[in-house]
């Protein structure tokens, strides 16, 4: 008898959801308190049966670009919060931040990227090209370190983000360093 009596509001659960679909709202306990009606007011929603009436908007999907764009459709590439300059070694704990460095188009990253390229290579760095105006500029610092990644990249939130302020440097995951 007991196990009928758990079974009961159970049952009347279920058939209450099985029907909810069709069904208006049922209010089945009221504790009082204040009524939500004027949250629902404010919302300015049709009556129930207006809401079914109206169609639904078409949505347009829009088609993709007929013509395919390049990396030279990304630049020039600027990065106004960073310039050339000098960089204090510091340490940073960021474990698991893949090695990775900043360079520009200038004489200061030129210098920089050849004496440091082997360096680079062998930790696995990925170059972010923080300023640079053209594809022929981008392709002139790619010569300088072959099998190295370098991508033109606007890098002033990341900048923000370590406190760095100028560019050549190299982001590891123990530290920042010119």
């Amino acid at each position: 008898m007991k196990r009928r009596l758990r079974a009961l509001p159970l049952l009347s659960l279920l058939a209450l959801s099985a029907h909810a679909a069709d069904q208006a709202l049922v209010i089945v306990e009221d504790q009082g308190g204040v009524s939500a009606l004027p949250y629902y007011q404010a919302l300015d929603l049709p009556p129930q049966g207006a809401r079914q009436a109206v169609p639904s908007p078409r949505t347009e999907v829009p088609s993709p670009p007929k013509t395919r764009h390049s990396e030279a459709d990304m630049l020039p590439v600027r990065s106004p919060s960073l310039t050339p300059g000098t960089v204090t070694r510091r340490v940073i704990q960021a474990p698991g931040l893949q090695p990775l460095f900043l360079v520009g188009d200038d004489d200061r990253s030129r210098a920089w990227l050849r004496q440091r390229v082997g360096t680079l290579r062998e930790l696995g760095a990925v170059g972010l090209v923080v300023n640079v105006e053209s594809q022929a500029a981008l392709d002139a610092l790619r010569r300088l370190a072959p099998g190295l990644v370098l991508s033109p990249v606007t890098a002033d939130d990341l900048a923000g983000r370590l406190g760095i302020r100028h560019y050549p440097v190299l982001i590891t995951a123990t530290g920042i360093e010119q």
